[in-house]
């Protein structure tokens, strides 16, 4: 039964998100206008600065796309829910919506990167997995954000004040484990590195099931 209320809460997400076709295309035109503007503004940099935009980007992205998951449910909505689901179910089924759709958000911006400011890659394999788990790095740790502001009154202030000192350190260790796939030169404790990226996802995660069913029924 509750992975039947997951599945039905992701399904539903995905299918407001189509719907509101305006909220979609503007989160993408919002992609492209900012890798356009970094092309206007530096051309085709070289790897280290490609890599450090690249990721930068995708902060911006994942603020203007994912962080918003629990902000736009109206607060009627989560008494509503709280008959039909548990929290746990709940927060789950927002943050596979929010890595979907930051996942997709993420090879666009690939893509665009790729075309507009170049391709300095080695490993464009690897690359596009380390994207891949830094999709779901942000997205787990600004879902898990964005439900903290949606029950403290729709404070997304909060969202900001708690954010920076949990997203630096990920976007520090996505930074260092893409270089892998930039540079040839052999990469001491990378594995280390990406083990401790997991670790800290996972924990992520864990600490949103124990506190958001604290949280929900305020």
């Amino acid at each position: 039964m509750a992975q039947g209320h997951l599945l039905s809460l992701v399904r539903k997400d995905l299918l407001i998100e189509w719907r509101q076709k305006h909220t979609l295309f503007g989160v993408l035109l919002y992609v492209g206008a900012t890798v356009f503007v970094v092309y206007m503004m530096s051309g085709q940099p070289e790897a280290r600065i490609w890599n450090a935009l690249f990721w930068l980007t995708q902060l911006f992205v994942a603020v203007n796309s994912v962080a918003k998951s629990f902000l736009q449910e109206h607060p009627n909505r989560f008494r509503y829910y709280f008959t039909l689901v548990k929290p746990t179910t709940f927060l789950l089924a927002k943050m596979i919506y929010s890595v979907t759709l930051m996942l997709m958000m993420s090879l666009v911006s690939l893509l665009l990167f790729s075309i507009l400011l170049g391709m300095p890659l080695v490993q464009v394999g690897l690359f596009v997995v380390i994207s891949a788990v830094g999709s779901i790095s942000l997205s787990v740790v600004f879902t898990f954000l964005s439900a903290i502001a949606a029950r403290a009154q729709q404070n997304s202030a909060l969202m900001a004040i708690l954010g920076f000192p949990l997203v630096t350190p990920v976007l520090m260790m996505l930074s260092n484990l893409a270089m892998k796939a930039i540079s040839p030169v052999y990469q001491p404790g990378w594995w280390t590195l990406a083990l401790i990226l997991l670790m800290l996802d996972l924990l992520v995660v864990i600490l949103g099931l124990i506190l958001f069913p604290f949280l929900w029924q305020e």
